[in-house]
């Protein structure tokens, strides 16, 4: 038999409903950062704004509560699925997954060290560009315990944070009051060189910014994001997205199962409170997100076993799919709205930084993604590939990938 030539897959053998999941984990994605392009990282944990009133507030209340942590485990989850995709077709090759994969994420990893450096610190392709080493040294496991071992790592960085929680309250407030000011006074330096500051000034504090918060995130985002990843090849090895229709079952199940965990955590987070003027050495504040991650997994399950059960009906099928050529361009989309983002809010661009709520940030991630969408349609009737899913999957497969499609026959 002659080996597959080992590449990347054809257009008519990609899983639709991957890229319709990927373009709605896209959406949520953008509502979630677009805050931070307007907001000190350094308040992160902090919560909603307590400047924020009326249709300001109810809008972050929305996201803070239904989207952030939501969409990025599903993205996350699709990373895992679409791995044993590709791990599956380099095996039929003949071609060692690890040396592919390694090349893989190696590309990936400089995107996003080029993402903080030149757009945004809150960068994630580095981060799953690590997690993604995590999950090829355990492709190996049976589904059940690849199951059993990305719940555990999630669920354990989440009760982490809960443990970090208790370990705050014994901390001497002298101690705590230090961190807060040094907090504050990186934020205000920050509010000051984002809205004013030339590219090399913006540039710098982009640096910083990831070395003081970004840097130290990945200890935690790592292991999590890989248990997720790990999830997400479970599901795809377990053949569930393969025919959804034929499945349908298994997405009630699914929906069963992860829906009351997610709410009563997501709940039990917002019952802590929404806003802390602490931040994160707040403890409130440390505790609500942990209790938010624990809600977050479960949550963004149910989301999946939504979008798949609405997919698996002809009228769904028919209004989601609009998404599914946004999910294929997800990663060049990714970094657009970054590069928007960053003109539009920054000291070299028109400075907006600040001077935008709540509800115009949402209003602009409506606008933007709606374009988004078109530009996806009219864009892959010429062409196979996004622009930079072109240029990764060149260094993934070490060949230069046929970019346009070969015109029609007259």
């Amino acid at each position: 038999m002659q080996t597959p030539r080992l590449g990347p897959v054809a257009s008519g053998d990609r899983l639709t409903v991957m890229d319709m999941l990927r373009g709605a984990a896209l959406l949520g994605v953008f509502a979630m950062n677009v805050e931070w392009f307007s907001r000190p990282m350094q308040e992160m944990g902090s919560g909603i704004p307590a400047t924020a009133t009326g249709l300001d507030h109810a809008v972050a209340w929305a996201v803070h509560v239904l989207v952030a942590g939501k969409f990025w485990t599903m993205f996350s989850l699709l990373f895992g699925m679409g791995f044993v995709l590709m791990a599956d077709r380099i095996a039929a090759a003949g071609r060692s997954v690890e040396r592919v994969f390694a090349r893989r994420m190696a590309a990936l990893f400089v995107f996003g060290l080029l993402h903080i450096a030149l757009l945004w610190p809150g960068d994630i392709l580095h981060t799953y560009a690590m997690a993604g080493l995590l999950l090829m040294v355990m492709r190996g496991l049976a589904p059940v315990w690849q199951l059993v071992a990305g719940l555990a790592l999630y669920f354990g960085m989440a009760a982490f944070y809960l443990a970090n929680a208790g370990l705050l309250l014994v901390v001497p407030e002298a101690m705590l009051d230090d961190m807060r000011a040094q907090f504050a006074a990186s934020a205000a330096s920050a509010a000051v060189i984002y809205p004013d500051g030339g590219f090399l000034a913006v540039t710098g504090r982009r640096l910083l910014d990831y070395i003081q918060i970004g840097l130290q995130g990945q200890l935690v985002l790592v292991p999590m994001a890989a248990g997720v990843f790990l999830v997400g090849s479970w599901l795809m090895r377990g053949g569930w997205l393969r025919d959804p229709v034929a499945h349908r079952r298994f997405w009630w199940r699914l929906l069963a199962i992860a829906l009351p965990p997610g709410l009563l955590f997501t709940a039990a987070g917002v019952a802590v409170g929404t806003s802390f003027s602490g931040g994160i050495v707040d403890p409130r504040a440390i505790a609500s997100a942990g209790l938010m991650l624990l809600g977050a997994l479960p949550l963004s399950l149910a989301y999946v076993a939504v979008l798949v059960l609405a997919w698996s009906s002809r009228p769904g099928a028919r209004v989601l799919g609009v998404l599914a050529p946004a999910g294929r361009m997800a990663l060049t989309h990714y970094l657009a709205q970054s590069l928007i983002c960053s003109l539009l809010f920054y000291g070299y661009g028109f400075g907006l930084w600040g001077e935008w709520g709540r509800a115009e940030q949402t209003g602009l991630v409506l606008v933007v993604f709606a374009l988004q969408v078109a530009v996806s349609h009219v864009w892959l009737a010429g062409h196979r590939y996004g622009p930079m899913e072109w240029l990764w999957r060149w260094a993934t497969y070490g060949r230069r990938p046929q970019w346009r499609r070969a015109a029609a026959p007259a």
